[in-house]
């Protein structure tokens, strides 16, 4: 069944090929210009992912599950725990993307999902709040 499902693929893709009119100006642009955002996309993406992923691995490396459990866990207290998520996911995030992974780890560790998501929620907030903050001019820009 998997085998004729990937014939059939291949075969829709060949077929496609061959009727599809390269040739047309638009459809050129078109290609080239998908290639190049996702060319534009992965070189953001790779330097803010990586640098995510070695932020996700220095935490849960660095701070013990109890350290966690302390200002994130169920007992905490919630006022520190939500300030700490806040303040952490607000420093931490390097781009909306980023805070994935954090989240990801601290949840892993036993952190409740409150403050959880004030972590997952703070980093993207605090990077959007001064350009919506930002008076406007009369013309609207």
């Amino acid at each position: 069944m998997r085998e004729r499902l990937r014939l059939i693929l291949m075969v829709s893709v060949f077929v496609l090929s061959y009727y599809l009119a390269f040739e047309h100006p638009r459809l050129k642009e078109a290609i080239l210009s998908a290639f190049l955002l996702l060319q534009d996309c992965a070189r953001h993406r790779i330097l803010c992912l990586v640098l995510a992923f070695f932020i996700a691995r220095a935490i849960s490396l660095f701070l013990s599950k109890e350290a966690v459990l302390k200002y994130f866990g169920p007992a905490a207290n919630k006022l520190l725990s939500y300030s700490v998520a806040w303040v952490s996911g607000a420093i931490l995030a390097v781009c909306s993307c980023t805070v994935l992974s954090l989240f990801a780890g601290i949840c892993r560790m036993g952190a409740g999902i409150g403050p959880a998501s004030a972590l997952l929620y703070s980093g993207p907030a605090i990077k959007s709040w001064p350009s919506s903050s930002r008076p406007r001019s009369s013309d609207g820009r």
